[in-house]
């Protein structure tokens, strides 16, 4: 039987990479944090200086994950999942951020004011939980907290019930 693949997604700051680096650990799986796979393998097409980022080649990216995500075991990290296949993913875990929280772990990354701004209005408005409910069956979907260490732990326990689950 393949290993799952699982899709960590959110705003950025809610927790992903954290989350998707101690899972991969945990499950002897890939971390795939694809902010680095595109930098890495140029899959960038320009660079948005308003809100400071780079602006993906998605078709690229894609055609380059396709055999990558056949394989099965992957733990991808992304802040954006609408452009993914519906086919990868055994399970998307949307990550979510109490708004002052976000505010200060953004402002500690350095995020300009208007970047900060967009990201907790996305917040706000639940956009890449209604993004993933939309590109996905909303069985698979499931809306996860990152304010705390706490919720961090009970993350943890969740995703490691649900895997054993899967691959049992």
């Amino acid at each position: 039987m393949k290993r799952p693949n699982i899709l960590i997604t959110g705003t950025p700051g809610t927790g992903k990479t954290r989350l998707s680096k101690e899972l991969a650990k945990k499950f002897g799986c890939h971390h795939l944090d694809i902010s680095a796979v595109a930098k890495e393998n140029n899959f960038v097409e320009e660079y948005d200086d308003e809100y400071e980022c780079p602006i993906l080649d998605e078709e690229k990216l894609l055609d380059y994950l396709e055999p990558i995500m056949a394989e099965g075991g992957k733990i991808v990290d992304y802040h954006s999942c609408e452009f993914f296949p519906e086919r990868w993913f055994d399970v998307v875990y949307v990550m979510q951020c109490e708004n002052s929280i976000l505010f200060d772990r953004l402002t500690a990354r350095g995020y300009n004011a208007k970047k900060i701004q967009s990201n907790v209005e996305c917040e706000i408005f639940q956009t890449i939980l209604e993004e993933a409910m939309e590109s996905y069956n909303s069985d698979i979907v499931i809306p996860i907290h990152g304010d705390s260490e706490e919720e961090f732990q009970k993350n943890l326990t969740q995703i490691s019930a649900w895997f054993q689950s899967a691959t049992s």
